[in-house]
């Protein structure tokens, strides 16, 4: 099956008792056993559910994997990744990242004795040079939060193939419309399902998938030992939005595109990310493995700090908001919403700065949010 096909049916045939062409709710906490320890492979919601492995069978098709997993948010499946960490273990990492991952990397597993390098891995030789005997993690987002960079899919998973090391990407931005790790050579791949796979902003999810049986099992017993997993509402909610993901996909990149040359050309605007751009640094590398460049566009208001707070505070459509991936389209400023836990001076060196503006550019009409990027830049 092709895409569109998968995320309608994969893992969801028609209910066989009733008919029913959606897959059922089913608001079970727990099921009858037809003996002790005989069950119909489901003995307990937090371990299994068949609204969710509905919808982790779908995840795992589009993403072209062999074991797909739900947690109750892109958190959850950040952490359920990470607990196969011990004291001593070191990890490398992308430098340009969620706030939230940096956080929970920082503050959470750091006091455990777990070291993190953070290195632009869009340059291979840094990352391959930030390896040690004691890696067991190479961890990147392509498209990055908040600045876009491209990082090499398949030559970081030649790195961590042959050294060993368990290759790690949060494939958000993308999802698997626009591109599939997996299918470059990575070990592991994880959602944040909250944004672009649910597309609705009316849940909070998380997903990982991986090609590997035997990782997937070992991910799936931490799943359920940790029980952070969705409750079946959300699981129906996510799978009603994969269906549309692809028609989502298609017009998020259309007008992701339109916005990013709009401000690229306004006098008020002192940079522009968005690999879509002939200009961009990863616009070659973004062609070659991504089918499309997404909805996400990053840029900097000359004026500082004030000035972006003055765009920012100066649309109608542009809901200022955390989180993306929704239909309707949304304004963060990073240094004071998504990224504050990272600490000013990192943001400093790594380009984050105060002036930046991150739009999860929507569905909506394309004139409609060009108009409100003028007036809202007429404000500055």
């Amino acid at each position: 099956m092709r895409f569109s096909t998968k995320a309608i049916h994969a893992g969801q045939p028609p209910d066989p008792s009733t008919g029913a062409i959606m897959v059922p709710v089913y608001q079970s906490s727990t099921f009858v056993q037809a003996e002790p320890g005989v069950d119909k492979g489901y003995p307990y919601s937090r371990t299994a559910n068949p609204t969710r492995k509905a919808l982790e069978d779908c995840v795992a098709a589009l993403e072209g994997g062999a074991v797909g997993l739900a947690l109750s948010s892109g958190m959850a499946a950040i952490d359920c990744v990470l607990r196969d960490l011990r004291s001593g273990d070191h990890v490398v990492a992308g430098e340009d990242l969620y706030g939230g991952t940096r956080r929970l990397f920082s503050q959470c597993y750091e006091k455990f004795g777990v070291q993190f390098s953070y290195v632009d891995t869009t340059d291979l030789e840094a990352t391959a040079a930030a390896v040690r005997k004691e890696t067991r993690i190479i961890w990147i987002e392509t498209p990055s939060n908040p600045l876009m960079r491209i990082t090499d899919l398949g030559a970081v998973a030649k790195i961590g193939r042959e050294r060993g090391i368990r290759t790690v990407a949060d494939n958000t931005f993308a999802t698997p419309f626009l591109q599939r790790p997996l299918e470059k050579g990575f070990d592991v791949v994880v959602h944040s399902t909250t944004k672009y796979m649910g597309g609705h902003s009316d849940v909070i999810g998380g997903a990982i998938i991986t090609a590997d049986p035997k990782v997937g099992e070992d991910l799936a017993f931490y799943q359920n030992a940790v029980g952070g997993v969705p409750g079946p509402m959300d699981c129906f909610l996510l799978l009603r939005g994969l269906k549309t993901l692809a028609l989502r996909m298609e017009r998020h990149s259309f007008n992701g595109m339109e916005v990013a040359k709009f401000l690229q050309g306004h006098p008020k605007v002192d940079r522009v990310f968005y690999p879509g751009l002939d200009g961009d640094p990863g616009h070659d590398l973004a062609k070659r493995q991504m089918d499309g460049f997404g909805g996400i566009v990053s840029f900097i208001v000359k004026g500082g700090v004030e000035a972006a707070r003055r765009c920012a505070t100066g649309t109608r459509l542009f809901a200022l908001a955390e989180s993306l991936g929704g239909v309707e389209s949304l304004l963060d400023h990073p240094a004071t919403m998504t990224h504050t836990s990272v600490p000013p001076e990192e943001r400093v060196r790594i380009g984050l700065e105060d002036g930046l503006i991150r739009l999860s550019v929507g569905v909506e009409e394309i004139e409609d949010l060009l108009e409100d990027l003028v007036g809202a830049l007429e404000g500055v």
